[in-house]
């Protein structure tokens, strides 16, 4: 799957844009706006990013467990090599390990609150002039779907293509709406 990213200043014509790809099969999981007027998009029942997912906590939070492996590696390699285990045994040294891991984690994570996503970074300036990036997770077979739906909307400007959220990701996410829609 590809994301495919587009601007736009009208949020009337995405809303627009977003009921015509759902109805083609393109499910609403796939589907996203980026603004920074969130009243808009919340009138118009376009489905926008979360304010969680507009922040790096993700990737810099597994940027801080990787650090954080190492840092439990190296703990745990010194107290293989040195003799300190003979005295007050591994279990100081285990505890250390994993108190090291969380924090690495924790601090990578806090660290990404106060960072824009890194594929939105692109889009800042273009948000601070009060135009809306509308952007769609398509696969092969719905890439013509989405090319005549964009295609009809001139106020659309295409604006890239990125890696999109993992298919099994998206799945999920629709198959919860489903369960959603089915329980009382």
């Amino acid at each position: 799957m590809d994301r495919y990213f587009f601007i736009s200043g009208d949020l009337d014509d995405m809303g627009v844009v977003e009921k015509e790809l759902e109805n083609a099969g393109v499910t609403t999981a796939q589907i996203h706006v980026l603004s920074k007027d969130d009243g808009g998009v919340a009138r118009r029942d376009l489905h926008e990013v979360h304010a969680f997912m507009r922040t790096d906590v993700v990737r810099s939070a597994l940027r801080g467990a990787l650090l954080g492996v190492i840092a439990a590696v190296a703990v745990l390699l010194f107290a293989h090599y040195s003799s300190a285990t003979e005295n007050v045994g591994w279990l100081p040294f285990v505890f250390l390990s994993i108190v090291l891991l969380g924090f690495c984690t924790w601090e990578g994570g806090f660290l990404g609150f106060q960072m824009p996503n890194v594929q939105f970074k692109q889009f800042e300036e273009v948000l601070s002039q009060g135009w809306h990036v509308f952007f769609v997770d398509v696969n092969e077979r719905q890439l013509p779907v989405l090319q005549g739906v964009t295609g009809r909307h001139r106020g659309l400007k295409p604006a890239g293509i990125g890696s999109s959220t993992p298919h099994w990701l998206i799945g999920w996410q629709n198959q919860f709406q489903r369960f959603i829609r089915w329980a009382p």
